[in-house]
């Protein structure tokens, strides 16, 4: 057909795509793409084959499984001090992109307005443009990535329909202090604005700092979507399977558009979360289980010509190259895989084109043995 109008002629295959392929290719170890690469607890492993033998095979609520968001409701409350009522304001969703989505579906209309701050992660804009929207990017500044408040201020009109924030932040590792979130409620107090905040790795936060949910915050919350991943926090990314909280009369849109995207999600590894969740412990630990594996990773470089600021939260690693190439980072990124077999994630793809500072991205959510390798290739690179 020759007569094809694309939706999104600007959009090709993902960074993650091109750069895992080259990796394959070139043998590369392989610290892009964003998932573990050892395997989930086998306790919860036995809870998915208890689902299975016990025939939670048919389709789930569309909402999700009752028991599991009754149990993320709680969850939500003693972490957080806000309740969401588990019948009309918790959705279980086929991760936390699927989510997204589906919120942006929802309410973005032809003309509307969505900020993004970037870098941003790369589902953001896609979604946007599908509907109509307009993105209206917020650049964040200098090396510690800081948000420009008078920009975000600025950025606020009467078309803006949405605001879209992460945190922890993919792909800077960089956590929202009290005084951001403050900042974020003064400046959409008195709007319409939505809040999207997406919180996939909530529970992955170091150095004993504390992960600042919009949910603990009354006017924030009262306008926000928040978004989880059990795929992020319990080493299960391959089963696709998240959750969103929101106050009732937005989650009732999402729902809208939700029954008709997915319906429902896999139904035994919502058994199967739900029963993992009673202990507590499987999600409170994680920060320290991943921040063993930054300062390992960081250990292990410290000899290298890559400078470094650690990361506050995520499994994400930046390193900076100013010292080593005038490169591009998407240069130097190809270079890696081709010349030293080593796969990252160029930052740039994250950013418009005002970007010019030198990071690549390095995932440490991997086995000691595969950080080992990595590390004595940066160190190699001068």
């Amino acid at each position: 057909m020759d007569n094809i109008i694309s939706k999104l002629p600007n959009v090709g295959t993902t960074i993650f795509t091109t750069i895992g392929q080259l990796a394959l290719q070139h043998n590369a170890v392989n610290l892009s793409q964003g998932f573990p690469n050892f395997p989930p607890d086998p306790a919860l492993l036995h809870l998915v084959d208890e689902a299975l033998q016990l025939d939670y095979n048919q389709y789930a609520p569309m909402q999700g499984s009752k028991a599991l968001r009754e149990t993320l409701s709680e969850k939500t409350e003693q972490l957080y001090g806000k309740y969401y009522h588990p019948d009309t304001e918790i959705t279980i969703t086929s991760g936390a992109t699927q989510a997204i989505f589906t919120t942006i579906a929802a309410f973005v209309n032809p003309g509307d307005e969505v900020i993004i701050l970037r870098p941003a992660y790369d589902c953001y804009e896609p979604a946007i443009e599908l509907f109509g929207g307009k993105v209206v990017p917020v650049d964040l500044v200098g090396k510690d990535f800081e948000v420009d408040w008078e920009a975000l201020k600025s950025a606020v009109g009467a078309n803006t329909r949405m605001l879209i924030i992460n945190n922890p932040h993919n792909p800077t590792g960089k956590l929202w202090a009290e005084a951001d979130m403050q900042k974020f409620q003064e400046i959409l107090s008195g709007t319409n604005v939505i809040l999207l905040s997406d919180e996939v790795y909530e529970h992955i936060v170091f150095d004993g700092k504390p992960h600042l949910s919009v949910s603990k915050y009354l006017d924030l919350a009262s306008r926000s979507f928040i978004t989880s991943s059990f795929g992020k926090t319990f080493h299960i990314t391959g089963w696709k399977i998240g959750y969103v909280v929101a106050p009732k009369e937005l989650m009732k849109e999402f729902h809208k558009v939700h029954q008709y995207n997915v319906f429902s999600v896999f139904r035994p590894a919502q058994y199967a979360l739900n029963q993992y969740l009673k202990n507590h412990d499987h999600y409170l630990e994680l920060g320290s289980f991943y921040q063993q594996k930054r300062d390992y990773f960081l250990e292990a470089i410290k000899t290298s010509k890559f400078t470094v600021k650690p990361s506050g939260g995520t499994y994400f690693q930046l390193l900076g190259y100013d010292q080593i190439s005038e490169e591009n980072d998407m240069e130097l990124a190809l270079r890696l895989i081709k010349e030293y077999q080593l796969a990252s994630i160029p930052i740039s793809v994250f950013c418009g084109p005002s970007y010019n500072q030198r990071y690549l991205r390095f995932c440490f959510g991997k086995t000691e043995e595969v950080l080992d390798k990595a590390a004595e290739i940066l160190i190699r690179i001068q």
